[in-house]
């Protein structure tokens, strides 16, 4: 007897995830969709480092120590690789909710806030939640139908709530957040150090040859030299004043979105309740702590049934477990009320005729 072997249709969790993001190698990379700046942070780097290694760390590594490539190699392939795990990883998105779950939250909101008279603004939608003895509040996401975390936000980019955001970052191709941010600032560091490492050994490269031949025959004989050190010079003070404007934010637990709306500095003058007050206590904390896991689950199997229909997912189960809005069922006619699931095999057989009566005598 033949046996045939039926696969069933399968469908991963990040084909159908909304948002604006690409994802690739089936859901294990994560970007946003605008990646032509992030191509160019390739380019820069691959380019000038390339040119580098081809030229002026040969020279060097003979005049000077063998020691200089490879330090460069060690500092390039950092960066590149915190590069990489900055772009290509979930900054800490936020599942939306299920209908379920959003049609909850409106009916606790319409409870707690009660009948909105005609022509009067709905007041805003607002929780506060109390940390370190201060009260924090949480706003209300009208796209993602949940009430954001502390220090969440949603991306207008990627068009999604992100943990801690920090901010969208073009250079990267990615949300910057809880789950990325001390990748890239690891990333903006060691670029830092590969740039004026660069820059500088450029300049002694210069300067050990124009001693032999001269500063103008230098020039001449090294164009690739001098567009290095004029991509260096013009990329230095960018990368290093960001990398300055990060540790500053590092050794106050603050994030780039809470320092541009001034949270903690304004006019209020409202303390941070998320700094230890000490610099080494917030950076181990913001470099160093447990990484969350992705809430995400992207590369998750929704299997699809024989119908093609797709049965519900871990969170879609969840979710029914929840009480439902009993606003639902009274606005409910009797064009939407459920048909009988009775199927025709369970159905009493019909009865047989009766038959048909004798004559009376009276009729005879």
């Amino acid at each position: 007897m033949s046996v045939m072997v039926v696969r069933k249709k399968v469908t991963r969790k990040w084909e159908k995830l909304p948002g604006r993001n690409t994802f690739c190698c089936d859901g294990r990379v994560m970007m946003a969709r605008q990646k032509g700046i992030f191509y160019l942070t390739l380019f820069l780097i691959l380019g000038t480092c390339t040119l580098f290694f081809a030229f002026e760390c040969r020279y060097l590594a003979v005049q000077l120590s063998p020691a200089i490539p490879v330090f460069a190699a060690m500092l390039f392939l950092f960066s590149m690789a915190t590069l990489l795990r900055t772009s290509f990883s979930d900054p800490g998105v936020i599942p939306r909710a299920l209908p379920d779950e959003a049609a909850f939250i409106e009916m606790e909101i319409e409870a707690t806030n009660g009948a909105v008279p005609q022509g009067q603004r709905p007041p805003p939608r607002i929780k506060n939640f109390q940390i370190n003895n201060q009260i924090v509040k949480l706003k209300y996401c009208y796209t993602c139908k949940i009430f954001r975390p502390p220090r969440a936000s949603h991306c207008s980019i990627c068009d999604n709530c992100v943990e801690r955001f920090d901010h969208h970052c073009p250079w990267v191709g990615n949300c910057v957040g809880k789950r990325n941010y001390r990748y890239f600032y690891l990333f903006i560091l060691s670029l830092s150090l590969l740039t004026i490492y660069v820059f500088a050994f450029n300049i002694v490269y210069v300067a050990l040859k124009s001693l032999k031949i001269g500063f103008l025959e230098t020039l001449k004989e090294t164009p690739g030299t001098v567009l290095e050190v004029l991509i260096c010079f013009f990329t230095l003070w960018s990368v290093v004043g960001l990398t300055g404007f990060h540790t500053f934010l590092v050794a106050l637990n603050q994030t780039t979105n809470e320092d541009i709306k001034g949270s903690w500095t304004g006019k209020n003058r409202v303390q941070n309740p998320y700094s230890h007050g000490n610099i080494v206590k917030n950076c181990c904390e913001v470099l160093c702590g447990p990484l969350p896991p992705s809430v995400l689950d992207r590369r998750g199997i929704l299997p699809l049934e024989e119908n093609g229909s797709r049965p519900p997912s871990t969170q879609e189960t969840s979710s029914s477990l929840l009480p439902q809005s009993p606003a639902s069922t009274e606005h409910m006619n009797s064009n939407e009320m459920p048909e009988d699931s009775t199927t025709p095999e369970e159905m009493p057989p019909p009865e047989p005729p009766e038959p048909p009566q004798e004559a009376t005598e009276a009729e005879k």
